[in-house]
């Protein structure tokens, strides 16, 4: 995990502004819930009323509640509002001191709100609870207005109202408190506007609904676009870095990954960390300031509800951690089995013409159906771990919800709650636990992805045996240059018991071919990459023109060398591209001098594209043959000094290796040439013939000195030669 987060760090100013915009994301998202319960409770409920202060109140009802406050209050209250206009309504001032209005108005407006119930009620001849109408409020006010004027009266009602209040509980107090806006609803009715207060409050505050949400909605896209170029990048780096690693390894390290597990890597891995890494920036960063918000909102009420949310995210916390528990393991071993699935698909489409050629088909596909079906299992258990962690997840939020209600139901029926509280407080509820539900689902993927990113690392930190030295040494600048020396050379292969090569000492110099001659498995290829650097000598050191290749630049190092591989390999791009591929350097006469000498002219001639014939992915759109006549020419086009051939003439006929070899010989007169060879007929002309034997030299010479001094070269000789060639040859001598 230190990884992925390593890897965030580097983007550290784009996840700051994701962690400023997901702030204001969790802002909207929880400002929402309050606007529901605003429009339910005040807006449906309250006729859009918010203050028992009225706006707007006509003369009569505003002396009948001044008689209802103390004589402070009164004077407050008639400060407070405008004259009265033509139809005797008064309006209440801008500059207004709102809170201490509410406290000198509120007792008053609920008394007079239940005066006018009562006196609806006497009018209907009933004891029941009639919803009173203007009138009723217009006969208190009347009533009102009629008794002050005995004197005392003002005091008397003073007096009674205090009593009375007195008398009442906190709970019935509250309640009545509550019922203060229904004064004010009933004034505006009279007034003829209740309906535009109550359009008024519901179209203001679902605008602000309306425009918090759209802010939403672009935070929220702005946060996606910023975590998917951030999340982008991070896999556009780590695959550059992985890359620039691999390209730098030694055949040691290759083959210690093995290249499937290598693509593995740069690919699904790199997938992983990268899809983890959104995730991490639009989720996981969300859900804690999500859920803390929440939480603040939850806390801030008065509903009594709060040990309900407790009880669920304990609950959820509980299944997350049984879960993480069983799944770890099997996120863990599923790298594995991608890695074991690849080699083995790899190896199966590389070598479908054996396969078929000695019928493994019913064979390989066992072999598979066994990689993939592991495979299958453990992705099946690891899927069915998260579908089990869903209705486990449902019924925790179900069931929230059910509290939530049963016991929201009993606080509503008391009076301390209402409908659109209740609503709120669902939501910041769902919101607090979706957040830790999101937490859980990152943490189900973060251990794969941990894997991943462990896997990754182990790449970039595995450092190549063969690097660069801290002082390189540059070669002479003057005297013959090419001159390849091994002195008393011995080479293991990582791992190996047992020396591939042992104490090898010989000198190539230029103008001169020297070839390798030798059983399969001798050390003949080995010898030959020890030249390049491919690997490192074990012991005794290799030389050109005096200097160790192992104190120079590879990139020096390989500017003098033309090397043809065992196996000719092509890139996808043209045969220009591929004749070209030594550097810019190369012209285009250069590389049709190169395809002439390799004897390749002839066939991309026969092309009707020529040299910018494509070439496949791999050179799967030409012969063997072909080929390793354009890798001869890739290398030749370089003009090296060195040239080193892997045994790269074995699929051409004998007709055009001597016709190949006879052009090399030309071109490559000043240069230094080593071939490592199978046939005799490649290496007679040969200036110097070494020849191997598990690893040692048992023989060097030209072909007529090891014709006479060495059994194993007389064996390969008469194995491929006729005694009429041999004698032939002798007669020449």
């Amino acid at each position: 995990m230190t990884k992925i987060f390593k890897q965030l760090g580097r983007h550290w100013a784009a996840c700051l502004a994701v962690v400023a915009l997901l702030i204001v994301q969790a802002y909207c998202d929880l400002s929402l819930p309050d606007y529901t319960s605003k429009i339910v409770d005040t807006g449906i409920q309250q006729g859009g009323i918010e203050s028992p202060v009225p706006d707007t109140v006509r003369s009569t009802t505003l002396q009948a509640l001044e008689l209802l406050m103390s004589e402070d209050d009164a004077a407050l209250a008639d400060e407070a509002y405008a004259d009265p206009d033509a139809d005797g309504v008064r309006t209440l001032k801008p500059d207004a001191d709102t809170a201490a209005l509410e406290n000198a108005f509120t007792t008053p407006d609920v008394v007079l709100y239940m005066a006018a119930v009562k006196n609806a009620a006497t009018a209907a001849g009933t004891t029941d609870t009639v919803v009173p109408t203007a009138y009723d409020l217009d006969a208190v006010a009347t009533q009102l207005a009629a008794a002050s004027q005995a004197p005392g009266a003002r005091e008397m009602l003073q007096s009674q109202l205090t009593d009375g209040l007195a008398q009442l509980d906190e709970t019935v107090a509250d309640s009545l408190s509550s019922q203060a806006m229904l004064l004010v609803a009933l004034e505006y009715d009279a007034q003829g506007i209740a309906h535009d207060v109550q359009m008024s409050y519901l179209l203001r505050t679902g605008g602000q609904m309306l425009a918090l949400t759209l802010l939403m909605v672009a935070v929220a896209v702005a946060v996606g676009f910023i975590a998917s170029r951030v999340s982008a990048a991070i896999g556009r780096d780590l695959r550059r870095d992985v890359f620039r690693t691999v390209v730098g390894y030694s055949n040691a390290e290759i083959e210690k990954f093995s290249t499937a597990s290598l693509i593995t890597r740069t690919t699904n891995d790199i997938q992983q960390v990268q899809f983890v890494c959104v995730i991490l920036l639009r989720m996981v960063a969300y859900a804690p300031i999500l859920g803390i918000g929440g939480i603040m909102h939850v806390a801030s009420g008065n509903t009594g509800l709060e040990w309900i949310i407790f009880v669920a995210v304990a609950a959820l916390l509980a299944l997350i951690a049984v879960l993480m528990n069983v799944a770890m393991p099997k996120f863990k071993q599923m790298q594995v089995l991608v890695d074991r699935l690849n080699l083995v698909s790899r190896e199966i489409l590389t070598g479908i013409m054996p396969i078929r050629a000695f019928s493994r088909e019913a064979f390989e596909e066992k072999r598979f159906d066994r990689a993939n079906t592991d495979l299958m299992k453990t992705q099946l258990f690891t899927n069915r771990t998260m579908v089990a962690m869903m209705p486990f997840m449902t019924l925790i939020m179900n069931g929230t919800s059910l509290l939530i209600v049963w016991f929201g139901g009993k606080a509503m029926d008391l009076g301390s709650m209402q409908v659109g509280e209740m609503i709120a407080f669902i939501t910041y509820t769902m919101q607090i636990v979706m957040s830790f539900l999101m937490l859980s689902m990152v943490a189900v993927m973060l251990p794969r992805a941990g894997v991943a990113a462990d896997r990754i690392d182990e790449v970039i930190k595995t450092p190549s045996t063969i690097h660069d030295p801290a002082a390189p040494k540059a070669l002479p600048s003057d005297g013959t240059h090419g001159v390849v020396a091994f002195h008393d050379v011995s080479f293991r292969y990582p791992g190996s018991d047992e020396d591939a090569l042992e104490h090898i000492s010989f000198t190539a110099r230029p103008g001169e071919t020297t070839a390798i001659i030798g059983s399969t498995g001798c050390g003949k290829s080995t010898l030959l990459n020890l030249i390049p650097r491919f690997y490192d000598v074990t012991e005794g050191s290799v030389t050109i023109d005096g200097v160790d290749v192992r104190d120079m630049t590879q990139a020096q190092l390989h500017d003098e060398l033309g090397y043809v591989p065992q196996k000719g390999v092509l890139f996808s791009g043209t045969i220009t591209s591929n004749l070209k591929f030594g550097g810019d350097h190369i012209t285009d006469a250069d590389a049709e001098q190169a395809a002439e000498i390799a004897q390749a002219t002839e066939f991309i001639s026969a092309k009707p594209e020529g040299f910018d014939s494509p070439i496949a992915q791999g050179g799967s759109n030409v012969s063997g043959g072909q080929k390793q006549r354009l890798s001869i020419a890739r290398a030749i086009a370089k003009h090296p000094q060195i040239y080193l051939f892997d045994d790269s003439f074995s699929a051409l006929d004998y007709k055009t290796d001597v016709a190949l070899r006879r052009a090399l010989k030309a071109k490559t007169d000043n240069a230094t040439v080593i071939i490592v060879a199978q046939r005799i007929s490649t290496v007679l002309h040969a200036n110097q013939i070494l020849v191997l034997d598990e690893g040692r030299i048992v023989g060097k010479g030209t072909h007529a000195q090891l014709m006479e001094s060495c059994p194993a070269y007389q064996e390969i000789a008469r194995s491929q030669l006729s005694q009429k060639e041999l004698n032939l040859q002798k007669e020449g001598e």
